[in-house]
């Protein structure tokens, strides 16, 4: 089975809701995740250019467009030095949970990696490992792999260009994530990668997730979700201004297809459970938005640990009722009756019965 992120979604204006960014995901300060960068030495962990999180979230510039891979369409400042971390000894991208490979171009070499742009086929390369990575890394920070399960803490292979339509994918037989390179180049944007990342985890998880719409639907859900909350976790880190808002999804990626502001799917909008229309990633609005409310409620630690937690008790072809309820009885069980509340409150404000 294979996981696919869909490029012609974008979620209608008139779904978002008045509500600032700042006010939707407060900063916490309270993922443990790697040192700071002004702790790391450059002799010793090497640097990489990388977009922090796409080049529309880094500049808040609307107008960017992709004309193919053109180094001259995306300015200077888009891009930051950020550290790559747990690589092995190979000099290539492999290491404790990435290993890249590509299909076009020249492997890329870490020595180099100061100095690729977006024209380069080793610029998608660095992206893709820095934020597999750093989405690792997000979820170690969480506790998973040390006080709670691991959750994907393993290699995830990742490969560049596989898929030449404007489409990425996660494929179960292989548990592996591929990146397309139609329109813009999917490992350009951090949250298409990191959304990927998402299905590699709830198929580690529970193999074989997402058999039914609304099980695929909470997949797709949960992979925006991850997408944002590595991402803004990442900008708080590197001490880089978000200038874009966070609860649009893949705002660079959409640029090609959707009307400024570029989305490709948002995690504010107010469908409940009525709204559902059989397809997993429109339905996936349904559970983005409550475990956005989660995120908000709760704080970004407490809810990824729930939220992550949780899903380890999913079935395969879990429902919207069945997913909530286990999601509420695992916040009672790590946090109480009011972090439970809070939980139940979000999918009872989509409407999903029976929770």
């Amino acid at each position: 089975m294979t996981r696919r992120t869909s490029r012609g979604l974008v979620a209608a204006a008139a779904v978002t809701v008045a509500t600032a960014t700042a006010a939707l995901l407060p900063s916490t300060g309270a993922v443990a995740a790697s040192p700071q960068p002004s702790s790391l030495s450059a002799a010793s962990l090497p640097q990489a250019r990388v977009f922090m999180v796409n080049p529309v979230q880094s500049t808040g510039d609307q107008t960017l467009a992709d004309h193919k891979d053109a180094a001259s369409d995306v300015p200077a400042s888009a891009y930051t030095l950020a550290t790559l971390r747990n690589l092995d000894a190979s000099g290539g991208l492999s290491g404790k949970w990435a290993q890249v490979r590509s299909e076009t171009g020249k492997p890329a070499s870490v020595a180099a990696a100061t100095s690729y742009n977006r024209s380069d086929d080793e610029f998608e390369q660095v992206m893709a490992y820095f934020w597999v990575n750093e989405a690792q890394e997000y979820l170690q920070g969480l506790g998973f792999g040390t006080e709670l399960p691991g959750a994907n803490d393993r290699v995830q292979p990742v490969r560049l260009n596989q898929w030449g339509a404007d489409n990425s994918y996660f494929t179960d037989k292989k548990a592996e994530i591929r990146l397309g390179k139609g329109g813009v180049d999917d490992a350009e944007d951090a949250e298409v990668v990191v959304h990927e990342y998402g299905h590699a985890v709830h198929h580690a998880q529970v193999p074989g997730f997402g058999t039914t719409a609304e099980s695929g639907a909470i997949g797709e859900a949960f992979g925006d979700y991850l997408a944002m909350a590595v991402g803004t976790h990442a900008v708080e880190k590197y001490d880089w201004p978000l200038k874009a808002d966070a609860a649009c999804v893949a705002d660079w990626d959409a640029t090609g297809y959707s009307a400024a502001p570029h989305c490709l799917r948002r995690l504010d909008g107010t469908k409940t459970y009525a709204d559902r229309e059989g397809e997993v990633h429109a339905d996936g609005e349904i559970w983005s938005r409550a475990l956005l409310d989660i995120h908000t409620s709760l704080g970004a630690r407490t809810a990824g640990r729930i939220i992550v937690n949780a899903q380890f008790g999913f079935a395969p072809d879990t429902s919207f009722e069945a997913a909530a309820r286990t999601t509420v009885a695992t916040a009672e069980r790590m946090y109480g009756a009011d972090a439970a509340a809070a939980v139940r409150d979000a999918f009872r404000a989509r409407e999903i019965p029976g929770v």
